[in-house]
């Protein structure tokens, strides 16, 4: 069993450490305002961005995930966790390998393009020029890093596309333009399925771009959403020139390495939020 370090555990890494100590793990977390108490997670009180607690830190970890949200969409808060957070952990830390969470708002693609694990990634906005950054950094340092972009997180608690399809919103038809998802489980089940690969001792890439199999027009799943919720359905607009972000993302790379989507596509995640949100 392997010595884990999350830095960072919000939702997702809490969801992570858990399904890992449940494995036999011994799992580390660090959270700058730990809970009293969780059975299954050694915490460790610490701000990567001040350095703060990183002194009470141990060194003998066999795997880092990185799995950090900034405080507000600011550069100066990505700055904080992409620039002195990674230099913090990388001081600390020098040769533990990383399992770095960044986002596909990395590609600047805007045409509904495909777009893929390989596909140039240029970000025009400087908080994703940040990420992109620190991903550079990490591979650099170490081709055995892993680099994992999410695209749209759903699940329990992150509905804004359930909420936008109760409002009947007037959004762009024609041409389409394209919405990438991947519910939370999954987030977790990718995390949790690369480690055991890397484990295993198997030949991993540096980057997997981690979304559902359907990029599916932003118009179809907000209709599809309003019908099963008895909403009005949306209203087209007309074509927006400034449009950003409308791109297809394939998950081609992770599936052929044997992952198994829990929600491959937007109907069956978002048709049991709905069903659990009726039952209460």
């Amino acid at each position: 069993m392997a010595n884990i370090l999350i830095v960072g555990c919000g939702d997702l890494g809490t969801r992570l450490a858990h399904v890992l100590s449940d494995k036999g793990h011994q799992v580390t977390g660090l959270k700058r305002h730990p809970p009293a108490h969780d059975s299954r997670i050694r915490y460790v009180a610490a701000d990567i961005a001040s350095d703060i607690g990183l002194g009470a830190l141990d060194t003998d970890f066999d795997q880092l995930f990185f799995i950090v949200t900034p405080d507000e969409r600011t550069e100066s808060d990505y700055r904080a966790i992409y620039e002195a957070g990674l230099h913090h952990l990388l001081a600390k830390l020098p040769q533990c390998p990383w399992i770095f969470v960044s986002s596909t708002g990395v590609y600047a693609q805007s045409q509904g393009e495909w777009v893929d694990d390989d596909s140039p990634a240029e970000p025009e906005a400087v908080t994703n020029r940040l990420i992109r950054q620190a991903e550079k950094q990490l591979i650099e340092l170490n081709p055995d890093n892993i680099i994992v972009r999410f695209s749209g997180i759903y699940g329990p608690g992150r509905e804004s596309l359930l909420r936008m399809a109760a409002q009947s919103p007037v959004i762009q038809k024609e041409p389409p333009y394209f919405t990438n998802r991947i519910h939370q489980l999954d987030c977790v089940g990718v995390l949790d399925f690369l480690l055991e690969q890397r484990l295993k001792g198997r030949k991993l890439e540096n980057c997997y771009l981690a979304s559902d199999d359907d990029p599916a027009p932003l118009w179809d799943v907000i209709s599809w959403l309003a019908e099963r919720m008895h909403c009005a359905p949306p209203v087209a607009k007309a074509v927006d020139q400034d449009a950003a972000m409308n791109k297809r993302c394939s998950n081609r790379r992770l599936r052929d390495l044997g992952y198994q989507f829990r929600y491959p596509d937007y109907k069956k995640g978002y048709a049991e939020l709905i069903d659990k949100d009726r039952l209460g």
